[in-house]
């Protein structure tokens, strides 16, 4: 993906960073990652914070507003994080975003190592930069995530073709033209679905090291780890299909296809050996596999079509994106209130 100076901010006008936050019951630990958040970065001329409260109970609305929160969107009901998150990237953009950052309201991430986040980007030479926070050093991860994490990690490096050393952190930093271009489709997270989207789509990813602190509540993603665990797995699954099908429906019929014709080498041997007496089982269920095999051969050629065009609905959606946040631009700025709120 090309990047220019108008992949990281306009090269005309003032170049604007907003930092959205997706939040859901965050009112005990928002008001400290707003006052950690910078106001000003080098490299931007404006700096906006936006909060997605995602159908909260408490008062994380009301937390936002005192802090002084540039815009402020609020879910009637609980969406789900894929969707704040999708929704934040909508109002970011409109707001004339040229890079946006997004972080957890939980106060996980410090905001100092924001500026290194973005370096990247101003640079040109990353489209999306990750926030890694080394997950294997952090002490107050307990063995188990420690490796559940690095196990994460490794299945969306695999899928997405590229090194990820750490998929699940939801610090990340991305261009407006990388903004432009996702497409969240997950109801869960959109972490793992968006990096190997980006790869897909050549986008240059980047991992810069940040600072993390030990959150004080359990995570809300999930019930347990192992609705967490089959549901990224789910997930990426779901993606690495979605972008390559001919690859994963291809390799599950040779496996299909293998395993029935050395059924019917057994069958052929036992036909010869005992004057083809019984064994009509094994006959049976090699014709049942192959078929099976082919089958999914035939549904990756049709997974295959239908890929090409989801790339070219993808590459429609990116340009009515585009057209509608250029119309914002050109339009005459209406005065709106500090905290704008929707649903």
């Amino acid at each position: 993906m090309g990047r220019d100076v108008g992949s990281a901010g306009r090269s005309k006008g003032r170049r604007k960073l907003v930092i959205q936050i997706p939040c859901h019951d965050e009112a005990g630990t928002l008001g400290a990652t707003l006052a950690e958040l910078p106001r000003a970065v080098d490299g931007f001329d404006v700096v906006e914070l936006l909060v997605i409260d995602d159908g909260s109970t408490d008062e994380t609305s009301d937390v936002a507003r005192r802090a002084g929160v540039d815009h402020i969107v609020r879910h009637a009901r609980r969406e789900g994080l894929a969707s704040a998150f999708s929704h934040g990237l909508d109002v970011a953009l409109r707001a004339g975003a040229d890079v946006i950052v997004n972080t957890d309201g939980d106060n996980q991430y410090a905001g100092a190592s924001l500026p290194s986040l973005v370096a990247p980007i101003l640079e040109g030479t990353a489209d999306i930069v990750v926030g890694d926070r080394v997950p294997k050093t952090l002490a107050h991860f307990r063995p188990a995530k420690r490796l559940l994490s690095g196990v994460g990690s490794w299945a969306v490096s695999i899928a997405a073709g590229a090194t990820i050393p750490d998929a699940a952190s939801g610090f990340r930093a991305m261009s407006r033209a990388a903004a432009l271009r996702l497409i969240v489709q997950s109801e869960f997270t959109y972490t793992h679905e968006t990096l190997i989207q980006a790869t897909r789509r050549r986008m240059a990813i980047a991992h810069v090291p940040v600072e993390v602190r030990e959150t004080t509540r359990k995570s809300r993603l999930a019930r347990s780890m192992f609705a967490y665990i089959t549901r990224s797995a789910a997930t990426i699954f779901r993606a690495y299909t979605m972008y390559q099908p001919l690859r994963v429906f291809t390799a599950i019929g040779l496996v299909l296809g293998l395993a029935g014709c050395a059924i019917g080498v057994r069958f052929l041997w036992f036909f010869f050996h005992d004057r083809g007496n019984g064994h009509v089982q094994s006959l049976l269920l090699c014709v049942l596999l192959v078929a099976m095999g082919f089958g999914c051969f035939l549904m990756g050629l049709l997974g295959d079509v239908i890929a090409g065009n989801r790339r070219l609905l993808e590459e429609l959606v990116w340009r009515v994106r585009t057209l509608e946040v250029e119309a914002r631009e050109r339009a005459p700025q209406r005065s709106a209130p500090a905290s704008p709120e929707s649903s």
